[in-house]
C-alpha cells in the first residue's frame, strides 16, 4: 500500500509545479521593462549624445516591432516584425532609419510585440532629435570604365577604373557583386589607389580592379556584374551606388614554343654556319594552351631582318599586352631579343577591330608555325661560333621561365 500512496504524492507535486509554471507564462506581461535613456540624442558624432539606449523584457517568443512617428503621424521603422525568444534585450538608436538620418523633432516612439497567440503589447514614449546631422556623403560623378572588361592581359581592356567626387568624410567601401549562383553572390573586393587624398576624405578618388590575373589569379567568370559602392558617414548616413560591368574572355594567358625545340640552319646551305651576308633561318610552333586569346603583333612570320636593325626599325614597336616570337644571340650589346615576330601568320590569325584599331589573336587551343630570318652582317661578339636562341615574351608583362632562353645553339659565323 505504500507504493501507490507514494505514486500518487508525487502526481500531485508534479501537477501543482506544472499548474504554477503555466499560471506564470500566462500572467507575466508579453513586453515589459522597456526603457530609453537619454530621452534626447544630439547625433553629431561629437560624442555626446550621439546615441540612445532602448531596452525590453519579453516574456515569451513574439514578432518585435520599434519604430518612431512624427509630428505628421508618419512611422519610421526601426525594426519591423523581427523574430524574438523570450529574454532581455538591449539596442541601440542613433537616429538612423534605412541609411538616413531623421530630421530634428519630437517624435513618439514604439515598441510592439505580437505573441504566437496573437497577444500583442505596446509600449511608448517621446525622443527629441536635436542638432542632428542629416547631411549624406555624396559620390559625385561615380563612373565605371570601360564597361566590357577582358581581364586577360592582352592590353586591351585589361583594367577597370572606377572615379568619384566624396563630398564629405565618410567610410567607402566598393566591390564587384557577382550573378546569383545557386542562390548566392560573391563579393569581391575593389582597392582604391593611393593618392594624395587618403581615403574616407572629401575630394576625388580613383580605384583600380584587373580581376587578379596579374597576380596570376583567374578573374571572376564571364558574366553581368553588378557595382556595389556604398558611402558611410560618421553618424551613420548612407549613400549607395550601383554600375554594372560585363566581364568576357577572362584568365590568365598561357603559350609556349611547342617542345621547347628551335630549328636553326642556313637557307643556303641548309647547315648552321652562316657565312657574313648570308641568313640565319628558324622555325618553330607556337601554341596557346590557355583558355584565352592571346593577342600579337606584328611583323608577320617570315619576315627578315638585318643584323644591325630590330624590332624598332621595323617599326614594330613593343605593346603592353602583346606576345611575340622573339630571337636573342650571345653578346647582344642592345635590346634584349631584338628580332621579334608574331605568333604565326597574321592572314591566319583571328582579326578583329577594336575602336577603329585591327589586333590579331591566336586562339584558345591553336597552334601556328612561326619562321624567319636575320641576314648576317656582322661577327657577334667578334666570335667565329655564337648561341643563338628563342623566346616567346609577353611585352611589358612578363616572360615565363620555360619562354625564355629556349633551344640555344651554336652558329658558325664566318667569311
Amino acid at each position: 500500500m505504500l507504493k501507490p500512496e507514494y505514486v500518487r504524492f508525487d502526481g500531485i507535486i508534479l501537477l501543482l509545479i506544472t499548474f504554477h509554471f503555466l499560471t506564470a507564462c500566462t500572467f507575466y506581461p508579453l513586453l515589459s521593462n522597456v526603457t530609453i535613456s537619454p530621452t534626447q540624442i544630439t547625433p553629431n558624432a561629437d560624442g555626446l549624445a550621439d546615441v540612445t539606449r532602448l531596452s525590453y523584457r519579453l516574456s515569451r517568443p513574439a514578432n518585435l516591432s520599434i519604430y518612431f512617428i512624427d509630428h505628421q503621424n508618419e512611422p519610421y521603422y526601426f525594426r519591423k516584425e523581427r523574430r524574438r525568444s523570450g529574454g532581455d534585450y538591449q539596442v541601440d538608436f542613433s537616429g538612423v532609419i534605412d541609411g538616413s538620418m531623421l530630421p530634428n523633432g519630437s517624435y513618439t516612439w514604439v515598441v510592439e510585440a505580437i505573441a504566437d497567440d496573437g497577444e500583442t503589447s505596446r509600449q511608448q514614449g517621446t525622443i527629441v532629435i536635436a542638432t542632428a546631422d542629416t547631411t549624406k556623403p555624396e559620390l559625385q560623378g561615380f563612373s565605371v570604365y570601360p564597361k566590357i572588361f577582358t581581364p586577360n592581359q592582352d592590353g586591351i581592356a585589361d583594367r577597370v577604373t572606377i572615379n568619384y567626387y566624396l563630398t564629405k568624410q565618410a567610410q567607402v567601401t566598393i566591390y564587384l557583386i557577382s550573378p546569383l549562383l545557386k542562390g548566392k553572390e560573391i563579393r569581391y573586393p575593389i582597392a582604391e589607389v593611393e593618392r594624395d587624398i587618403k581615403p574616407g576624405e572629401p575630394g576625388f578618388h580613383t580605384y583600380d580592379y584587373e580581376g587578379g590575373v596579374d597576380l596570376g589569379a583567374d578573374p571572376p567568370p564571364d558574366g553581368l556584374y553588378t557595382i556595389h559602392a556604398e558611402a558611410v558617414d560618421r553618424v551613420g548616413n548612407r549613400t549607395i551606388v550601383t554600375n554594372t560591368l560585363v566581364i568576357t574572355e577572362g584568365g590568365v594567358p598561357r603559350a609556349d614554343i611547342v617542345s621547347a625545340n628551335v630549328d636553326f640552319y642556313n637557307p643556303a646551305s641548309g647547315d648552321k654556319i652562316v657565312p657574313l651576308g648570308q641568313t640565319l633561318a628558324f622555325t618553330l610552333t607556337v601554341e596557346n594552351f590557355g583558355n584565352v586569346p592571346i593577342r600579337t603583333i606584328g611583323p608577320s612570320s617570315g619576315e627578315l631582318y638585318r643584323s644591325d636593325g630590330n624590332f624598332n626599325s621595323k617599326g614594330f614597336y613593343e605593346t603592353s599586352g602583346g606576345w611575340r616570337v622573339a630571337i636573342d644571340y650571345e653578346g647582344n650589346p642592345s635590346y634584349a631579343y631584338p628580332y621579334r615576330w608574331a605568333v604565326g601568320n597574321l592572314e591566319r590569325l583571328e582579326k578583329r577591330v577594336i575602336n577603329g584599331q585591327t589586333f590579331y589573336y591566336l586562339m584558345p587551343g591553336q597552334r601556328q608555325l612561326v619562321t624567319g630570318s636575320i641576314q648576317i652582317l656582322d661577327v657577334p661578339a667578334k666570335r667565329d661560333r655564337v648561341n643563338f636562341w628563342a623566346g616567346l615574351i609577353h611585352e611589358q608583362v612578363s616572360i615565363e621561365a620555360f619562354n625564355d632562353y629556349v633551344d640555344p645553339q651554336p652558329i658558325g659565323i664566318g667569311f
